[in-house]
Parts: structure tokens; sequence; C-alpha cells
């Protein structure tokens, strides 16, 4: 048992990280040294047409800063929230053998939480569209 501890120790000793903190070191210098680089030995020339705002060949026409209706963000977030919970889906598929039946009472009562919000929002008309 002690040469099993004094192995694990020897392993994990932070002798072993020494190369990964040098590589770390010199990838952060050669960044610096390249962006520095570039800023030193750069052309520099600003004439009216690289000053321009370019936005794919398309002429501005506006203000970019006019408001968006709320609901594209309430539906941004809702695709967030829904397609998260596919997620938990999986770890569920791939064990569900194993959980047996309280792992698949587990999944409906997080379904039906969802299901329950989903008919909340549709009820409030959060996805209606006709405003």
């Amino acid at each position: 048992m002690d040469f099993f501890f004094l192995q694990v120790q020897a392993q994990n000793s932070a002798e072993n990280y020494f190369p990964i903190v040098i590589q770390i070191l010199f990838a952060i210098g050669l960044l610096t040294l390249m962006i520095f680089g570039s800023d030193l030995l750069g052309p520099k020339r600003k004439t009216a047409d690289k000053l321009q705002n370019f936005e794919s060949g398309i002429e501005i026409k506006g203000n970019a800063r006019q408001p968006i209706a709320i609901k594209y963000f309430l539906v941004a977030i809702l695709f967030v929230l829904f397609d998260v919970e596919v997620i938990f889906f999986y770890p569920y598929a791939i064990n569900f053998r194993a959980l047996k039946w309280e792992g698949f009472l587990a999944v409906v009562l997080f379904v039906s939480s969802f299901l329950a919000g989903f008919i909340y929002i549709f009820k409030k008309g959060a996805l209606k569209w006709e405003e």
C-alpha cells in the first residue's frame, strides 16, 4: 500500500507540470511579440476610405441603434432553454436500464416541468407575432 501511495505522489509532483508552464509562457510571449511587433512594424496609412465602416459592401443606411422588438430576444432565450433541456436527455438515454423506474419517473417529472412552462408561455401569448 505504501508503494502505491509513493508512486501516486511521484506522478503528481510539481516537476511534472514544469514543461506545460514553459510552453504556456512561450505561447504568451510569442503572442505578445506578434501583436506588438505587427503594430510597430506594420504600415500606418489612414485614409478616409480605410477609416469608413465596412459592412460587406452594402452602403450604410440610417442608424444601427434602432430598438428591436423584445419578441426576438424572448424567442432566442426560449430556444436556448428548450435546447439545453434536450442535453439532459443524453445521460438518461445512456443509463436508462441502470436507472430503472426511479430514473424514468425523474425524467417524466423533468419533462412535465418544462411542458408546464411551455404551456404557460404559450397561454401568455409569448409566441404570437401579430403585433
